[in-house]
This record gives structure tokens, C-alpha cells and sequence, in this order.
């Protein structure tokens, strides 16, 4: 008789994502590196002596970083003298000394657009005796919209909304949005300059890279003009960009506009930039879990990246040959990865990246035995959805067939959510407080 059973694991497959998800808490991350020792702070491995400045700025921008205010009000307490920062409509977080702005994401809005002004108010009257702290977190990019002159936020969000139905990545998302902004890409170090800043981010990219973090706005930037005509290249979109866009990237490679700041900038010189918490965090935490509930397990990779139909069949075939073969390891068996994963839209349904993979998991899979797919964002967002993604096992499709469904039809219209809803196969969480991409489950049972 079967221990793990598909009931059993599609349990635990929750309660792993679940440790995943407290394991980068971004209060607790932020706690783990920042601490106050009578006026002294400790913020990693370097030490600011808090009799040096006469006012402590913190601003932001993130789904998660209304939850690293918590941490940071909780260490400097009234020493904390104020603050701003954008967060996602829904992640607010009760603080009593920083002022939270609510705003559009993925798509940025004018609210962002208000938060962002205000944020750059606040850091006008910062100088060389003033800390400015930097919260941030994923999604801080669309969070903190500042477009460059002469260009509206339509605009921006026009280029947005291409980029992402094109199946744009983090990385060339990001790289084009610095050239459009006044504070990504280094530019919010610029303009708190001369004040002293510390920058804590919570990384929701592969890798890590710091100035692809929420576009790194306290980061040298290391694209160029180039690399932002070579990505509208690569997915045909010069001549569908608006006009203002085009124009300002081939004003910056004529060498008529300054490009973002790199290494040596003076802004960036009093600069401490620091990764509180990642996905590998995550993985490693979900891994650990794994094993306290008895499966053998692999870690796969924190960097999975790709299409989500694609990686879907990638994660199919693990579980197929973990039955068939047992290997790379034998059941009970729960094989973990990390990573973001992209969608290429076509359809006009509802879903994320989290959500494709187990729909296209579920059809990889029908009729095979105990086995389970599950897939989630650690920020319980999928996409522009309220799931934090998807699960799905050997049956699911014959269970949407009982009901008159066409996963086939649903994946077409990329309406992975509509589906799994009716198959109560969605997987909810809420908002989490926290960001660094996303985890993903293959477990195989015993039976």
C-alpha cells in the first residue's frame, strides 16, 4: 500500500511552498542583516555611526517592501525620521513613520507616477549628513515609474505591455525600462546624492544580479542604448513601439543623449548595496521541508528560465523518468526548482507563468500515476492574477473531462486560471510579503 499517495503529496506539496515561502520573509530577512547597538548600525558587514546624521530617510518600491519597512521602523524606531515607497495595490503594511503610495503592477499607472515624485520630494533635501535606506523588492521596477522627459506613461506602458506579450525576460524588461526612468538604472542613488545611501534588496531575479533588481536603482547600470535596440530587435518591435521611445533610444546610440550611470559615477560612490533574501533561500528551506516529510530529494536548479509550456514538459519529463527508471532518484521523490519562467500570449484568457506550467504539466502527465506538478510565485501573484499559481496530477485531465473542459482550448487562450479554478487545482495563498521569483514541485509517490 502507497504511503504517498497523489492526496498526500498534493498536501504537502502546500505545506514545502509554504516553508519556501516563510523562509524569505522579508521582515525576518531584513532582521537577519540589520541590527542597532546603542548609535551603532549594523548593516552586514559594514557599521554607520548614527551620531553622523542628522535625519534617516527610507524609501522604497516592491511588493515586499512595505514589509521590510516593518523590519526596519522595528530597529530604528523613532531614530527613523521618515519615509516613502510604492508597493502593489493590496501589499500595504501598517507603518507608522513611512508613508506608503499603492499602485499598478505589472502595467505601471499614474499612481506609481504620484509615489515616485514624492519619493524624489523627499530625497531633494537630502545631503551629506543624511542615511537614506533603500527598501526593495520585486516588482519594483513597474512600481516605480518615472518617465524620462518627453516621454508620457502610456508611453511606458504601451513598451510594457509589448514586452510582456512578446515573452520578454526579467532581464531585458528591466534593461529597457533604466532607459526610459529617471531613478532605475543608478538614477535614484543620483538623486539622493550626497547623503550616504544603503540599499537592501530581496531578490526576485535568476541570479541575482543587483542592478536588474527592481532595474537597480542604486546599481551601475550595466545595459546600454544598444542593448535596448537589440532587444526591440530580437522580438520585431521598432516599428511598433511608440515614436518617443524609438527616438530616444537612437538619439542615445547617435551619442546624443547620456546613457544610464556606470562604475565610477560619483552618485554611486557612497553606495552600500546589499541581497537580503533570494530564491535559493526558498528552494533550500522547501528542500529541507521535503525531507523532514519524507521524500528523497533533488534540487534542480535556482535558475530555471524559458517558456512555461516548455519547462512544463521539462518537469513532465523528470517525473516520467523518476517512474519509469528511478532515477535521478527514487520515489518518494520530490524534485525542486527555482526560477521565473516567461509566457508568450497569444490568447485573451486569464493566468500566469506558475499557472501555464501546470495546466501544460496536467496534459504532459494524463494517465500517469502518482505524480504531481506544482508551481508557485512566491509572492502569491501570478501574473496579473490573485492565485500564487497552480498544481496538478495524473488525473487532472480526466477530471476536467468529466466536466466538459478542454485543457487543449483553455492552454490555447492561455486561460490556465479559468481552468484550474474550476477544478479547484489554483493555488491561493494571498499576498505574502515577500518576493523572490518562484518554486516549483515535482513529486513522485511510492505506489
Amino acid at each position: 500500500m502507497s504511503l504517498f499517495t497523489v492526496e498526500k503529496m498534493r498536501a504537502d506539496a502546500n505545506t514545502i511552498f509554504e516553508a519556501a515561502v516563510k523562509a524569505v520573509d522579508a521582515e525576518q530577512c531584513v532582521r537577519r542583516f540589520v541590527s542597532l547597538d546603542g548609535e551603532t548600525l549594523h548593516i552586514g558587514d559594514q557599521t554607520y555611526d548614527l551620531n553622523a546624521f542628522e535625519q534617516i530617510l527610507a524609501v522604497g518600491t516592491g511588493k515586499a517592501s512595505p514589509r521590510m519597512g516593518v523590519a526596519l521602523e522595528y530597529v530604528l524606531g523613532d531614530r527613523l525620521t521618515g519615509g516613502v515607497m510604492n508597493t502593489k495595490y493590496e501589499h500595504s503594511e501598517p507603518l507608522e513613520r513611512i508613508r506608503i503610495v499603492e499602485c499598478g503592477h505589472p502595467v505601471p499607472d499614474e499612481a506609481g507616477v504620484a509615489g515616485t515624485n514624492q519619493i524624489l520630494e523627499l530625497l531633494d533635501g537630502a545631503d551629506e549628513k543624511t542615511l537614506v535606506i533603500g527598501l526593495i523588492s520585486g516588482g519594483g521596477s513597474a512600481l516605480m515609474p518615472a518617465p524620462v522627459d518627453g516621454l508620457s506613461l502610456e508611453g511606458k506602458q504601451e513598451t510594457t505591455r509589448l514586452l510582456l506579450e512578446c515573452g520578454a525576460n526579467i532581464v531585458e524588461l528591466n534593461a529597457i525600462r533604466k532607459h526610459l526612468s529617471r531613478v532605475k538604472g543608478g538614477g535614484l542613488a543620483r538623486a539622493a546624492f550626497p547623503a550616504q545611501v544603503v540599499a537592501l534588496m530581496l531578490s526576485d531575479v535568476i541570479g541575482d544580479p543587483m542592478d536588474v533588481i527592481a532595474s537597480g536603482p542604486t546599481v551601475p547600470d550595466t545595459s546600454t542604448f544598444q542593448t535596448c535596440m537589440e532587444i526591440l530587435e530580437k522580438y520585431d518591435l521598432v516599428e511598433k513601439v511608440p515614436a518617443a521611445v524609438r527616438e530616444r533610444f537612437e538619439g542615445g546610440l547617435a551619442g546624443n543623449i547620456p546613457d544610464t550611470p556606470k562604475p565610477g559615477d560619483e552618485a554611486l560612490e557612497k553606495v552600500q548595496n546589499l541581497v537580503v533574501g533570494s530564491n535559493g533561500l526558498a528552494v533550500a528551506a522547501a528542500n529541507e521541508r521535503a525531507k523532514e516529510l519524507g521524500y528523497q530529494t533533488l534540487v534542480l536548479s535556482t535558475r530555471v528560465e524559458g517558456e512555461a509550456r516548455e519547462i512544463a514538459h521539462m518537469y513532465s519529463a523528470i517525473a516520467k523518468e523518476i517512474v519509469t527508471s528511478q532515477q535521478p532518484l527514487a520515489p518518494p521523490a520530490c524534485v525542486i526548482a527555482g526560477g521565473e519562467t516567461t509566457v508568450l500570449v497569444t490568447g485573451k484568457g486569464k493566468g500566469g507563468r506558475n499557472q501555464e506550467i501546470a495546466l501544460a504539466g496536467a496534459m504532459q502527465l494524463a494517465g500517469w500515476d502518482n505524480v504531481v506538478l506544482f508551481s508557485g510565485g512566491t509572492d502569491g501573484t501570478d501574473g496579473p492574477t490573485d492565485a500564487a499559481g497552480g498544481i496538478s496530477d495524473g488525473q487532472t485531465l480526466a477530471r476536467a473531462e468529466e466536466k466538459g473542459l478542454s485543457a487543449q482550448a483553455y492552454l490555447k487562450n492561455n486561460d490556465a486560471y479559468h481552468f484550474l479554478k474550476e477544478l479547484d487545482d489554483l493555488v491561493m495563498t494571498g499576498p505574502t510579503g515577500t518576493n523572490v521569483a518562484d518554486v516549483a514541485l515535482v513529486m513522485v509517490g511510492d505506489g
